[in-house]
């Protein structure tokens, strides 16, 4: 296989298609984003654990919105740019490795959403007598936590610190050292769509970090499910009926969002790292517009993350209807 930059071209997929779809969820995403941080920091008065973790993740949504018109000027117009210019250099950083940095931090946000909204069942659950000790000491040392407004906001600083500290090293280490490195001639190549060496080990990591997202919220949604079902047939729970649907219906919207959103990308991704040595070049092109596909497919979910709010929390859903809805008029009120 050739290492150049002729053997890897751009479809019409690639040059046409995606920057079509970055730029509409660009739109719709920096709209709808915006317009949820504005509530979340300006209308929501008395703010609970979840709303904090909903605000970062707006930030880290609008993050991913904001690199999107990259990523399409990328496919736009790197098979033309110079692999050492400016105009390269601005995508890769800003584009790519922005993008990709945003994700994982959303991903992270929304396990913890999932953490608590199963501490919510907890709460509810763990002075009954039906609630083991084992699941009062979870609660009551773990879970509980990630209910707690000081709780939620350190966390998501916490996290915001340590990926920015471990992201600024590897894109000076990048700019200096491994792009200098680089033999290819025009921006659009194979080292630019693989990441060099320690480009995909990070890539690596975060793919992991994907799949322990997945798990935790796929375990909080079954634990969920079997406490409930155990609690059904000891005692009658009809008083807290609208609880227990809020909460699954909370976690199970999560889940559906990493299954059709992430899973494809992150079991892709290693995949692509590991079969991509032993294809030609008309097999890596494929090879690579999926990748590519499926990026997109996972930052999208940044830009349809306001409508998943309406699901997740009914204080942003009464907020944002009463924006867009009058009251009554005095003077139209009827007369008794």
């Amino acid at each position: 296989m050739s290492n150049n930059s002729t053997c890897i071209q751009p479809s019409k997929i690639s040059y046409m298609a995606l920057p079509i779809i970055y730029t509409f969820l660009c739109i719709i995403g920096l709209f709808g984003n915006s317009l949820s941080q504005w509530i979340f920091l300006t209308k929501i008065a008395k703010k609970t654990s979840t709303h904090i973790y909903l605000a970062h993740l707006v930030t880290a949504n609008l993050l991913v919105c904001t690199a999107m018109p990259f990523m399409g000027i990328y496919f736009l117009k790197g098979f033309q740019w110079e692999y050492h210019s400016p105009q390269c250099r601005v995508v890769n950083f800003l584009g790519t490795l922005s993008m990709h940095v945003s994700m994982f931090v959303s991903l992270l946000i929304l396990s913890w959403i999932a953490i608590s909204r199963y501490a919510t069942l907890m709460k509810k659950d763990s002075t009954q007598e039906t609630t083991s000790c084992y699941e009062k000491v979870f609660y009551g040392h773990l879970l509980k936590k990630f209910r707690q407004p000081n709780f939620a906001r350190k966390l998501c600083v916490y996290i915001w610190i340590v990926v920015l500290g471990v992201i600024i090293p590897i894109i000076i280490y990048y700019s200096v050292e491994e792009a200098a490195k680089g033999n290819e001639t025009k921006c659009y190549n194979l080292q630019m769509e693989l990441g060099a060496e320690i480009s995909q080990t990070a890539g690596l990591i975060g793919t992991t970090f994907i799949g322990f997202s997945f798990l935790v919220v796929l375990t909080s949604y079954y634990s969920f499910v079997n406490h409930l079902r155990k609690i059904r047939t000891c005692t009658s729970i009809t008083e807290k009926d609208l609880t227990y649907s809020s909460v699954k219906r909370h976690l199970l919207v999560i889940q559906i969002l990493l299954i059709v959103c992430f899973l494809p990308y992150s079991i892709f991704k290693p995949i692509f790292f590991v079969v991509y040595q032993r294809m030609g070049c008309q097999q890596l092109n494929h090879l690579i517009e999926i990748k590519n596909i499926l990026t997109c497919l996972a930052s999208a979910r940044s830009s349809t993350d306001p409508i998943i709010f309406l699901f997740l929390d009914k204080t942003f859903k009464k907020t944002l209807y009463s924006l867009f809805t009058k009251p009554d008029a005095p003077h139209l009120q009827p007369s008794d």
